[in-house]
């Protein structure tokens, strides 16, 4: 999900993506509000080795590739930095700007705090997201009701033993393959996706599939008690299956696939040709 071009400091912009959970921030717009100048990608190549020289060897790990919408209306992989990163980032930067960022960036981070305690602001704010970028109603209702399937599946997920991300990517591929014959990199690749979340491009089908097989693993969990990756990832393939058999009967009802290469980018872009 993503909300481009906040205005800060006399019209100028920053650009920042939720991604996992954590909205990320251009480090080239910071650097161009903070400093100025029309060479803000020197600057930042500089001052990456400036950090570096300072003990922050842990830099590179900490930075990520994201595509953002440029000036011109495409979609560039971009450096950006989270919260915490971009804090470390700007302790660097010797401008008097530095401070009003700081105050921006604690706001922003308290919003965090809130949705934490408050889950249903996260909800609402995530649905003012889905509809700034066009999405019908009906679909968002679904794909807020699929995030809420997900999160009681990971709590189970956290409280029956699993312990990685690894794991978690494990079973979540488990219950895609029973679902769809496709793990989430074989769909995504099916979509002609990179970096974007697979959900967030899903049909109305897809979504109710994809929830369906984690609301009935999450079921199988706790009618089993399973403890330990072991039985989670049995459990995450029975879960898949059910779904993969509805998805089935589906299509042989309405001789037509569920899954489809269709996505919600590319009926943006056909949209944007055709107006």
């Amino acid at each position: 999900m993503e909300k481009n071009k906040i205005a800060l400091f006399q019209g100028k912009q920053i650009r920042k993506i939720l991604y996992e959970g954590n909205w990320w921030f251009s480090i080239i717009d910071v650097i161009e509000v903070l400093v100025g100048g029309g060479r803000p990608r020197k600057y930042w190549s500089d001052l990456k080795k400036k950090l570096l020289s300072e003990g922050y060897d842990q830099l590179s790990e900490k930075i990520g590739q994201l595509k953002l919408k440029s000036s011109d209306g495409k979609y560039y992989s971009t450096d950006c930095a989270d919260t915490e990163t971009l804090f470390r980032i700007i302790q660097s930067i010797p401008s008097p700007k530095v401070e009003p960022l700081k105050r921006w960036l604690a706001r922003v981070g308290k919003e965090r705090i809130d949705e934490i305690e408050n889950p249903e602001l996260a909800m609402q704010r995530m649905k003012e997201v889905y509809e700034k970028k066009g999405y019908p109603k009906d679909w968002i209702d679904k794909r807020m009701r699929g995030i809420a399937v997900r999160k009681s599946l990971t709590d189970e997920w956290n409280y029956r033993g699993a312990q990685t991300d690894l794991e978690y990517a494990i079973l979540t591929n488990e219950i895609m393959k029973g679902t769809f014959d496709k793990t989430v990199d074989e769909y995504k690749r099916f979509k002609s996706l990179n970096r974007e979340n697979l959900r967030d491009h899903m049909n109305d089908i897809e979504l109710i599939l994809t929830m369906l097989g984690e609301a009935t693993t999450t079921k199988l969990h706790q009618d089993r008690n399973s403890l330990g990756f072991r039985k989670l990832h049995n459990d995450a393939k029975d879960g898949g299956a059910v779904a993969g058999r509805t998805r089935k009967d589906i299509e042989e009802q309405t001789k037509k696939k569920v899954i489809s290469p269709d996505n919600f980018l590319f009926k943006t872009k056909r949209n944007e040709i055709q107006d």
